[in-house]
């Protein structure tokens, strides 16, 4: 989000009732009777400085106040750090628009009220009633409520920056002589003049790298006061270019005109003696067949003790231990399958009781597992605890989860691949589809799914509570408490005894 809240605001055309105030948004019916509580709860929300959970928070309370009849028809959305929250309800509907995409939400998707956070950066926010028209260009809302069909806050248009105003004829400095600022032009420097006593000479870092085209060379004048006599100096030779070889003799060059001498050479006589090369049979020489056979190239024949390394590994008694494999997995029993639990591989304790191999205890008797004792085998996975919900509710980890106000019409629990699992709160904080517990392996996972109000996680022994991050897994371990929502909670516990 910006600090223009939604960037630029449209309403569009309609019948129903459209609200901006503190950068929250709200569309709702004009006959709906919750209409003038959600209004206020607009109005408290954005004086409070409250963002778009806040917002949903508030208005699912209103909704939930007002189940009488049917769903209210009405959707708000507002920031939430980079993301948006949004709830619908009824007819109502809203789409984000992100980087990554669209994000479409209906209120006639729940039998409540749909709410969701989105990540952002967030591009354009869109909440409509049934039946709204487009927006019109020339169009701005600044705030307050009117009459339409739907909002839209389009942050990739931001608002225009007025012009700064020039100055009023009164405003003006009471001169007799007034120049308006960017009109004034700097006044033309003259040219240097050539001062005629001899300059003094800059310091080195402020001369010029070379003389000026218009100024001669400065030639410093002689120095004053006395000075010692200068020394001797040998008459000038000029040193030769060539070598005279005329006249008998050879003058010595100058150092930058000898030329570099090559490389050592050595002669065939100052050659060091080479070892005599052995000579092999090639791959495309016919072999003798034996020994004693005639030929230039006869075979080597091995000399000394046989390498012990050239001869092939004994047999290995017995059935290998498979931890002493270096690099090699260990190899596990198959086990058919087991009904509709799923085939995992663990270990089993001296009670009989299949653990996870990673576990050095065993979860049912709490005996100790000796890993090298301990062959692993692919088994039915045993249930993996329990999810106590504080209203007493126990669900047995034997497969997914999902949690919510309203999961029966979720897609993962349509498909088949979770088990619903209805958890409501009276200050509307638990989102339609809130969280999946998912189970890989011998991990118990959570799943937030893009909740409004979120999921914390307190891990054991801990006394503080973690907001665990949207639509990725995170593994508890027992005794972890969940807090779904605002203000309802459960506990993993694992099976023992």
């Amino acid at each position: 989000m910006t600090d223009h809240g939604f960037g630029v605001v449209r309403p569009l055309p309609g019948n129903g009732l459209v609200a901006y105030m503190g950068g929250l948004l709200l569309v709702c019916d004009s006959g709906e009777s919750a209409a003038d509580a959600l209004i206020e709860a607009l109005r408290e929300t954005a004086e409070s400085g409250g963002d778009g959970r806040a917002l949903a928070r508030r208005a699912a309370q209103v909704l939930a106040a007002d189940m009488a009849g049917d769903p209210a028809t009405c959707a708000v959305a507002g920031p939430v750090g980079d993301g948006v929250a949004v709830l619908v309800s009824g007819s109502a509907s809203a789409t984000v628009t992100t980087q990554a995409g669209e994000t479409r939400l209906a209120g006639s998707d729940s039998l409540t009220w749909a709410d969701r956070l989105v990540n952002g950066p967030v591009e354009r926010v869109e909440l409509s009633l049934p039946g709204a028209g487009g927006p019109h260009p020339a169009v701005r809302f600044d705030g307050g409520v009117v009459h339409g069909g739907g909002i839209i806050g389009d942050l990739t248009d931001q608002p225009r920056q007025a012009a700064p105003a020039r100055m009023l004829t009164s405003e003006m400095p009471a001169t007799g002589l007034h120049m308006e600022p960017d009109l004034i032009q700097p006044p033309a420097q003259p040219p240097a003049q050539q001062p005629a006593e001899q300059p003094q000479p800059q310091p080195a870092e402020q001369r010029p790298p070379y003389p000026l085209a218009d100024q001669p060379p400065v030639t410093p004048g002689p120095p004053s006061g006395p000075q010692p006599a200068p020394a001797e100096q040998p008459p000038f030779q000029p040193e030769p270019a060539y070598q005279q070889q005329d006249s008998g003799y050879q003058q010595e060059q100058p150092a930058y005109l000898t030329p570099p001498e090559p490389p050592f050479q050595p002669t065939q006589e100052q050659q060091p003696p080479q070892p005599e090369q052995q000579q092999f049979p090639t791959f495309d020489e016919p072999q003798p067949a034996s020994g004693n056979g005639s030929g230039d190239h006869p075979v080597p024949q091995p000399m000394g003790p046989p390498d012990h390394y050239d001869q092939p590994a004994p047999p290995v008694l017995g059935t290998p231990d498979p931890y002493d494999q270096p690099g090699q997995p260990p190899q596990q029993q198959e086990q058919p399958e087991h009904g509709d639990r799923p085939m995992v591989y663990g270990v089993d304790c001296k009670n009989d009781h299949f653990n996870d191999p990673r576990s050095p205890y065993c979860a049912v008797c709490g005996i100790a597992l000796v890993q090298r004792t301990l062959v692993p085998y692919k088994g039915p996975r045993p249930s993996l605890g329990v999810l106590i919900l504080d209203d007493g509710t126990t669900l047995p980890l034997e497969t997914d989860y999902l949690l919510g106000r309203d999961p029966e019409r979720a897609p993962e629990v349509a498909g088949g691949s979770a088990r619903p699992a209805k958890v409501t709160s009276p200050d509307g904080s638990v989102s339609r589809r809130h969280l999946r517990v998912a189970l890989d392996g011998w991990d118990v996972n959570l799943v937030d799914l893009g909740s409004v109000n979120g999921t914390q996680i307190q891990p054991p022994g801990d006394p503080n509570f973690y907001d665990i991050p949207p639509n990725e897994p995170v593994t508890i371990a027992p005794g972890t408490t969940v807090r779904v929502g605002v203000s309802r909670t459960l506990r993993f516990e694992a099976h023992r005894g």
